[in-house]
C-alpha cells in the first residue's frame, strides 16, 4: 500500500514564466491543492468543520527544487505525512515528473506545517488535531 496521497496534475502555459519553465510559487499552489483534495476525499468532515470555527493555520511552508518543469509536463504530487502532534501536522510533498514511457523523475520537495487553531479570528487558540482528520491521516503513517 503506497503511504502518500496523490494528486495528478498538468502544466498549463499560465504556470510557467518568461523563459518557459515553472514559475516556483506554483509549487506552494499545488501543496495546497494535495491538501485541499485530501480533505475532500478522506476527511470531509474537517471541511464542515472548517465552515464552523476550526481553522488550519500554515505556520511553515518550502520547497527544494531539483529539475525544471515547463508547460504540459505530467506532474504526481505526492503528500506524505511526516509527523501527527497534538495540534499540528507536518507534510512532506514530492513533485514527481510522469514520464510518456512509464519513468518518473522527482523534480521538487515541499514541506508544510499546519497548525489547528478554534475561535474567532481576533481570539484563536490552538485546538486538538480533529478526530476525524487522525483517522483519514493514519493510512499515511510511517
Amino acid at each position: 500500500m503506497k503511504k502518500y496521497f496523490e494528486y495528478t496534475h498538468t502544466v498549463g502555459f499560465e504556470e510557467t514564466n518568461i523563459v518557459g519553465n515553472v514559475y516556483y510559487v506554483n509549487y506552494l499552489r499545488w501543496q495546497g491543492r494535495c491538501r485541499e483534495l485530501f480533505l475532500k476525499q478522506a476527511a470531509p468532515e474537517v471541511l464542515r468543520d472548517l465552515q464552523d470555527d476550526l481553522k488550519l493555520f500554515t505556520l511553515k511552508v518550502d520547497c527544494e527544487f531539483f529539475a525544471e518543469i515547463t508547460a504540459f509536463d505530467e506532474l504526481s504530487i505526492r503528500m506524505h505525512l511526516v509527523e501527527l502532534a497534538q495540534t499540528q501536522v507536518e507534510f512532506t510533498f514530492d513533485y514527481v515528473r510522469l514520464d510518456p514511457g512509464g519513468g518518473e523523475t522527482l523534480v521538487a520537495r515541499g514541506r508544510q506545517r499546519v497548525a489547528c487553531m478554534r475561535g474567532p479570528n481576533t481570539r484563536t487558540i490552538p485546538s486538538r488535531v480533529p478526530d476525524s482528520l487522525v483517522q483519514a491521516l493514519e493510512p499515511y503513517a510511517a
